[in-house]
């Protein structure tokens, strides 16, 4: 221990008689670590992101929507085919065992008006379950009832664009907004959702019963009264494949498909897509850190060759020392440590580069970042060995060196 101090202080000394060649020897270890902290910061933020995504949309989610039309040889896209009902949405929520709620949903772009305000927003016509489904939960007020929907109450609950938009500020609650003709009266407000992954506003939205959204704002015929665009399907937790495959035979039992004829639903696992997303921007953080990795490998280069340097400048010194009885491993742990030292501080250097780095970037370029604990301590290490591997030749080379024509050297 008292020899590995010892080699330590000569190796401060011997880096404080070069101050600046030390610092640009360590450049290259500072803006590999840097780099390393700094991708791997974007890496997990976009990560976190994606998660915090994923929890916005609610737990388990699956989305059955109405299948495509065929006018004239001519196919529609997605959900242009009427071919969901709410008898669909029972039906799911009672003869499927891995499903846990579901509910039936209409969409349709409307204008509010409030006053001398005016908003143009979606509104959603659906059950109260689908608060439960997609995790919604209620700012001020109270969510509207099964009752609400027998009754085609005109009743509403606003996300926080359409609530800042129309009152600006004013509680919202009790008041009275018109769609269309109809007075609708705002029972509640609902916490902020934030963006979908596709990067859709969830809080520029209305809510209000289905019933109330088919009869006196969107408009239904009446042999499409039970017609729904969509089902919001919440799976007991674990059983997400289970229920997609159950929902899948009882639709087309219940819609007479027979087996060679396509389904006429899409149902979308919504877990899929965003673990997609997930492991695209795992990969893509661990390639980026691959790439920044290689700056730690210049740099280690860098060490070496200014290790050489120093061990050729001091030639004289290393003859004079095994002269006086130095062991080999005395000078082959002097010069280690001095490597091991520059690599070291470059890299302590680096990681207070890197957490700035990542705090920049977030600031001025907007993106989320997280700086990862683990990724610190790895590129901290990882220094330090490059220091090892990339000094072990230089020290070997000194601590190897003929004494006899060590000390004729000029």
């Amino acid at each position: 221990m008292k020899k590995l101090i010892h080699s330590l202080g000569i190796a401060f000394d011997a880096l404080r008689v070069n101050k600046l060649r030390s610092a640009l020897t360590m450049l290259g270890i500072i803006i590999g670590v840097a780099a390393v902290i700094a991708m791997v910061a974007v890496g997990s933020g976009a990560e976190e992101r994606i998660r915090q995504q994923i929890a916005s949309i609610g737990s388990n989610v699956i989305v059955v929507l109405s299948g495509s039309l065929t006018s004239s040889g001519i196919r529609m896209g997605t959900g242009n085919a009427q071919t969901l009902t709410e008898d669909d949405a029972r039906a799911i929520a009672r003869e499927c065992g891995g499903v846990a709620l579901a509910t039936p949903a209409v969409r349709g772009g409307i204008q509010t008006v409030y006053g001398n305000s005016n908003w143009g927003t979606q509104v959603l016509g659906t059950t109260p379950d689908y608060l439960a489904v997609r995790d919604i939960e209620i700012e001020k007020g109270q969510p509207f009832t099964s009752t609400d929907v027998e009754a085609t109450a005109p009743v509403a609950l606003l996300g926080k664009t359409v609530t800042d938009n129309l009152f600006y500020g004013e509680d919202p609650v009790g008041k009275t907004i018109r769609i269309k003709t109809v007075s609708f009266t705002v029972i509640g407000t609902l916490v902020p959702k934030g963006q979908s992954p596709s990067g859709q506003d969830q809080d520029d939205v209305v809510l209000m019963p289905i019933s109330t959204a088919k009869k006196r704002v969107i408009g239904v015929s009446v042999a499409n009264y039970a017609a729904v665009g969509s089902i919001m399907v919440q799976a007991k937790e674990g059983q997400t494949q289970d229920a997609q495959d159950q929902m899948t035979s009882l639709l087309r039992q219940r819609h007479h498909l027979q087996w060679n004829e396509d389904d006429d639903f899409t149902i979308r696992n919504m877990e899929e897509v965003f673990r997609a997303q997930e492991n695209s921007a795992r990969i893509m953080s661990i390639l980026l850190a691959a790439i920044a990795s290689v700056s730690l490998i210049v740099g280690g280069i860098g060490i070496m060759n200014i290790m050489l340097v120093s061990v050729t400048e001091r030639t004289r010194e290393i003859g004079l020392r095994q002269a006086v009885g130095a062991k080999t491993t005395d000078i082959l742990g002097q010069f280690l440590a001095e490597a091991v030292t520059l690599s070291l501080a470059g890299g302590a250097a680096g990681v207070a580069t890197g957490v700035a780095a990542s705090i920049l970037i977030s600031y001025f370029a907007g993106w989320s970042t997280t700086v990862s604990i683990t990724a610190t301590l790895v590129a901290f290490l990882f220094s330090g060995l490059v220091g090892i591997f990339f000094g072990y030749y230089p020290a070997r080379k000194a601590a190897y060196m003929d004494p006899i024509e060590a000390l004729r050297y000029e």
